[in-house]
């Protein structure tokens, strides 16, 4: 896989995640703490899970410790939990801009695969839960948004 190709999918994955956060930025606190049996729960629970997750696996990608997922409870507001996406972000885009093209193709230890496959991972899981906060987003009557990737390159256009 292309370091080009792999660039476009994380900046796809990050923009995406921006465009969330700017619509739950339209709901009350009530409703973003809101609990749901569905998947990690409140619309923060998604969202912590979700930098949680990029943390995590950017960790091994860079060697790094098993860092864990963190605690739901650690982000009580949504200036908290949207501060955490902002340093995971920049984390993300600051190791991939640094990766060359023959890093992503090899194997940390401990990794079954190489890390464009664990990327495309992060990527693939971020639309997965952003699906479902865009879903609460739509109950609570907040804008949303079609995340298709292919209508996100046609606006790089």
């Amino acid at each position: 896989m292309s370091q080009q190709m792999i660039k476009t999918f994380i900046e796809y994955h990050i923009d995406m995640t921006r465009r969330v956060w700017a619509s739950i930025e339209q709901v009350t606190d009530e409703q973003f703490l809101a609990d749901d049996a569905y998947s990690r729960g409140s619309i923060r629970n998604l969202m912590v899970h979700l930098a949680s997750t990029d943390r995590r696996w950017l960790s091994g990608l860079k060697n790094g410790p098993d860092v864990g997922h963190l605690k739901f409870e650690d982000y009580p507001t949504r200036i908290a939990a949207r501060e955490l996406f902002d340093a995971v972000a920049k984390d993300f885009s600051d190791y991939f801009s640094a990766a060359t093209e023959e890093e992503l193709n090899q194997k940390p230890p401990e990794f079954t695969h190489p890390r464009w496959v664990v990327l495309l991972h992060l990527v693939n899981h971020g639309t997965d839960h952003r699906s479902t906060v865009l879903q609460r987003l739509t109950e609570f009557s907040a804008p949303t948004f079609d995340q298709d990737f292919i209508i996100w390159m046609w606006s790089k256009k």
